[in-house]
């Protein structure tokens, strides 16, 4: 009965945890290097602004700034900042 345990059971289960763990230091390596190089290099920290159109924070660094009524205005994308061009009377440039 044990003996039937160990070969059937515990045997598999560690050559599956070998050869799991064999692939993932192959595998896992060239994944993490892939994920890096997609990644915008952005810088951590700063001033959180919302986005009034999405609501969004963005950073004060890296957000889409513009001018309204002299005070300065953060948007997360171009798309967001052309919506509240639109719809906002107190638009001017």
């Amino acid at each position: 009965m044990i003996r039937y345990f160990i070969l059937r059971i515990i045997v598999p289960l560690l050559l599956f945890l070998v050869l799991r763990s064999v692939l993932r230091s192959l595998f896992g390596g060239l994944q993490s290097a892939v994920k890096t190089q997609d990644r915008p290099q952005t810088q951590a920290g700063g001033e959180l602004k919302k986005d009034p159109v999405c609501g969004t924070y963005v950073a004060a660094s890296t957000g889409i700034t513009h001018q309204i009524q002299g005070q300065p205005l953060y948007s997360c994308s171009a798309e967001c900042r052309d919506k509240y061009r639109t719809r906002s009377p107190l638009y001017t440039g």
